[in-house]
């Protein structure tokens, strides 16, 4: 099998990028690999492209997407329902949000650990010709997604830091969304919402537990729906219990799993794909069950964790 290994050296500032390729040289050596390859991308998609490039060549072989969520994101859509394509996340970025379900993002960067880790069959999202590991969405947190890009190049904002800056930003203004939502074939609802979620996994925006009861590998999709029903004002001391994860239980909240929703809207409104920005008047987010094969770092109680039901 060949390990390809994809770096993003802008990623985290720059600051791991030679510590992450010191350590592969070691991993390699250590671990007697010699087919393995670097390639250090140049610009937006080009580690989806390097990736494609060698994927589509149908041999055996193990994508390590080092750098933050952006770069998985590539990596994933090249390796989205290839038999033939492993793909393991070597954290290097501010938020590596979908890498938190393995632990704590400190105690994953040791490639050994990568290339000794078991490979598991996970879920994706489908959103037109695009896939998604982590979260799709419409609504307020996607028109955030929207502003977080360019907030992450202001000096000290980071992934979390830049998520809750745009929230505050966007609360001055458009906050509510008026969706026609249909899950599944239950019948269709419209609804003033704040925002749509569909989860795969659990964190997004550099930490907000989104979708708390989220399993990568269980078939089905989480939807969070929150409906806009209160003064704006009211809505700040939402925000950190939002970010833990307590939103479920609110009367605002619909929380549904199954295995798809279209989310139509009467303008062009913003669409996140784990963390890419597109925009829509009509999207549908759908279950590719066991669509990615994916490396849980040796490291990860991930696996003993899921044998326990304890995730």
């Amino acid at each position: 099998m060949k390990h390809l290994f994809i770096i993003n050296p802008t990623c985290g500032k720059g600051i791991s990028f030679e510590r992450c390729a010191k350590g592969i040289e070691e991993a390699v050596e250590e671990l007697n690999i010699t087919d393995y390859e670097i390639h250090v991308t140049e610009g937006p998609k080009d580690g989806y492209n390097y990736a494609k490039a060698q994927v589509d060549k149908g041999d055996p072989i193990r994508v390590y997407a080092c750098g933050g969520d952006g770069t998985l994101w590539e990596i994933v859509n090249a390796c989205a329902c290839k038999k033939n394509a492993q793909v393991a996340a070597f954290p290097l970025g501010s938020g590596n949000d979908f890498i938190r379900i393995f632990g704590d993002k400190k105690n994953l960067r040791d490639v050994k650990d990568h290339i000794n880790g078991t490979v598991m069959e996970f879920d994706l999202i489908k959103c037109g010709e695009e896939y998604a590991i982590n979260q799709c969405s419409m609504g307020l947190d996607a028109e955030v997604c929207a502003r977080q890009a360019s907030l992450k190049k202001l000096p000290f904002i980071k992934g979390e830091a830049a998520y809750t800056l745009g929230v505050l930003l966007q609360f001055f203004g458009e906050m509510k969304k008026t969706f026609t939502i249909k899950i599944d074939d239950e019948e269709e609802f419209t609804s003033d919402v704040l925002f749509c979620v569909a989860g795969n996994s659990r964190w997004y925006g550099g930490g907000y537990f989104a979708a708390p009861k989220a399993l990568t590998y269980d078939g089905e999709l989480d939807f969070v729906i929150v409906k806009k029903d209160v003064l704006r004002i009211s809505l700040l001391p939402l925000i950190d219990k939002y970010k833990r994860g307590e939103h479920l239980t609110w009367d605002r909240t619909i929380y549904k799993r199954g295995k798809k929703v279209t989310i139509k809207a009467p303008k062009e409104s913003a669409v996140n794909i784990d963390g890419e920005v597109r925009f829509g008047k009509e999207v549908t987010f759908e279950i590719v069950e066991k669509g990615i094969n994916f490396v849980v770092p040796a490291c990860s109680d991930f696996l003993e964790r899921v044998r326990n039901n304890n995730v």
